[in-house]
């Protein structure tokens, strides 16, 4: 009789037979940094997660650092906003202060920032409003600006967040021409006009003034139209492929591991942490068990890199069994 449960028997056997680790080198941790002073205000949707300013981030730094934690990823909240976001490629904006500040005092870190306009729109969406939708074209043009600001800021690697075509092809254009061709880009290349984004919407105030996303965000009933995406952003230079959101998504991160010679990253976004830390707080589910095994299963899917708000919880059970 083949006897499977032989290879489970003990922890030891489970050791050495497991075909999927989780390891702190897999995290980014995401952090929201507003423009302003005094600033360290938790999101009440998303438990232990915080707004900081620039003058009470440190000790949040500090920690990320001392946990191993490689990378983070950075979205910045402006005290002032226009039609076209100008503020993303002000040289002394939020973000650009952030990555200057980051690189001086914590040089370990990797940085990571957003490209997008959500956060710094009057009208909270992505990009340039012509005729009540979002305009790409004219979008781009902005999204060049914002980027070669990122870089001259120092930052280590872009992610360009919109969902506008063409993307990736106008930020490689841009850093290449502006001196900096050795910027990666971690192109959000699947990404679907997902319910679970709520809480992330309080964390960054960028809730949309009028209609929705789903006209430059992916609908969720599309499988192939991921490959296509993909597919672009890869023939344009994307240095990473993303998919957003993580859990629903699977089936879409194994189908980029599959196809694509690339490093796949996956989004564990703030409806996915949101609904873990409601449920156990109300004691239905232990919640530490069931974060890891969500997380597990994005490294099973076959994503090399999880950006997720629980990098710090991980990193810590992680670094107690080591």
């Amino acid at each position: 009789m083949n006897r499977t449960r032989r290879l489970r028997k003990t922890e030891g056997i489970r050791r050495l037979v497991r075909e999927n680790q989780l390891t702190v080198d897999d995290l980014v941790y995401p952090l929201f940094i507003e423009e302003g002073e005094n600033i360290e205000k938790e999101i009440s949707s998303m438990p232990g997660i915080f707004r900081f300013s620039l003058d009470t981030i440190s000790k949040e730094l500090d920690e990320v650092v001392s946990l191993n934690i490689p990378a983070v990823l950075l979205f910045g909240i402006p005290s002032e906003k226009d039609d076209e976001g100008t503020e993303t490629w002000n040289d002394n904006g939020i973000m650009q202060q952030a990555v200057r500040f980051i690189k001086k005092n914590y040089p370990s870190l990797y940085v990571i920032t957003d490209v997008c306009f959500c956060e710094y729109t009057s009208h909270g969406h992505c990009g340039i409003i012509h005729d009540h939708d979002v305009d790409n074209d004219a979008t781009l043009v902005n999204i060049a600006k914002q980027t070669i600001s990122h870089a001259k800021a120092g930052v280590d690697m872009v992610a360009p967040s919109g969902m506008m075509d063409g993307t990736i092809a106008t930020m490689r254009e841009a850093l290449d021409n502006s001196g900096f061709p050795n910027i990666p880009i971690m192109g959000y290349s699947v990404k679907y006009a997902s319910a679970f984004y709520g809480p992330f919407r309080e964390a960054a105030d960028s809730t949309p003034s009028f209609g929705d996303r789903r006209t430059y965000q992916m609908d969720p009933s599309n499988r192939l139209e991921g490959h296509r995406e993909a597919s672009f952003d890869d023939e344009e230079g994307a240095d990473i492929l993303m998919v957003k959101p993580a859990l629903s998504y699977l089936d879409i991160i194994r189908d980029l591991k599959e196809d694509f010679d690339r490093p796949i990253a996956c989004y564990n976004v703030s409806g996915e942490y949101a609904m873990v830390k409601a449920a156990a707080e109300k004691g239905w589910i232990d919640g530490e068990r069931v974060m890891m095994e969500s997380l597990l299963s994005m490294k099973r899917a076959g994503a090399n890199i999880i950006i997720t708000y629980f990098a710090k919880e991980v990193a810590r059970i992680l670094k107690q069994k080591n």
